[in-house]
């Protein structure tokens, strides 16, 4: 019996779930330790940088079947800068939460090179990102 390729591709979708409130205590230190406050803050400064108009709010943690993991800010859209790369466009919170994170991943790999945990991450969300509806604005903005 054959599987089509649109079959196997339906086999491996990387899917999404957001982590119940009761269960967000426990979820940044399982995946990334005692890098779990380096991370969660370094998102929000990025956020602060990319997006003038982002003012805080409450995340939603979403956990993917892949392993890896993002968080997104409050819902509405948001207007991002990328000044490095000169990106610039508008995204829905989950895509902004996801570039956020895909660029958190990448730099902290570099400066925590004694361990692999931001790197693994940054290939699994990334991974997910390919199948994204924002597919295209989230790779321009990380390029």
């Amino acid at each position: 019996m054959n599987q089509s390729t649109e079959q196997i591709a339906e086999t491996r979708k990387i899917e999404a779930y957001e982590v119940s409130h009761h269960a967000r205590m426990g979820t940044l230190p399982r995946h990334f330790g005692r890098y779990m406050m380096t991370f969660e803050g370094f998102v929000y400064d990025l956020m602060r940088e990319f997006s003038p108009q982002y003012s805080g709010g409450n995340w939603r943690f979403m956990e993917l079947s892949n392993g890896s993991f993002y968080m997104t800010p409050p819902q509405r859209t948001y207007h991002l800068t990328v000044r490095s790369n000169g990106f610039e466009g508008e995204m829905t919170a989950d895509a902004a939460g996801i570039t956020v994170c895909l660029f958190a991943y990448s730099l902290l790999s570099f400066q925590y090179r004694e361990t692999d945990v931001f790197t693994r991450h940054f290939h699994r969300l990334r991974d997910f990102a390919l199948g994204h509806a924002e597919s295209t604005q989230i790779f321009a903005a990380i390029d």
